[in-house]
């Protein structure tokens, strides 16, 4: 099998495992991460569709080192591997992060009061 293909693969196939061995966020549950991806996606045909095309490529690929397989238009197929990891890691670790500051995006219902003094001092 292709090296680009093998580590394309292996990377999402290991930040899957970190999820749901290790960290155990539940993003894979939510409907925000999905509709992340589903965002990230949209933007990476886009921008990975005018770096890859074959008619002026700016970023060539060995043909031995992947599948060969391009969708849509000229992306390599493996790209879309490689940018899921990408993204899914670093949303794993973020919501790992804030869990264990515990420091969740939440307004206080009331304002502060120290340091506040009161009127007339």
């Amino acid at each position: 099998m292709p090296e680009y293909t093998v580590a394309a693969i292996t990377s999402l196939v290991i930040v899957v495992a970190l999820e749901l061995v290790v960290f155990r966020t539940g993003i894979f549950r939510r409907p925000t991460y999905w509709v992340s991806m589903a965002i990230v996606l949209g933007f990476q045909v886009i921008v990975d569709g005018w770096l890859t095309k074959l008619s002026a490529p700016v970023v060539i690929y060995s043909a031995e080192q992947s599948s060969g397989v391009r969708f849509p238009w000229d992306i390599p197929v493996e790209d879309f591997a490689y940018g899921s990891a990408l993204v899914t890691l670093v949303l794993i670790l973020w919501e790992r992060l804030d869990a264990r500051d515990g420091t969740r995006s939440e307004l206080p219902s009331q304002p502060s009061r120290a340091g506040r003094r009161s009127p007339g001092s």
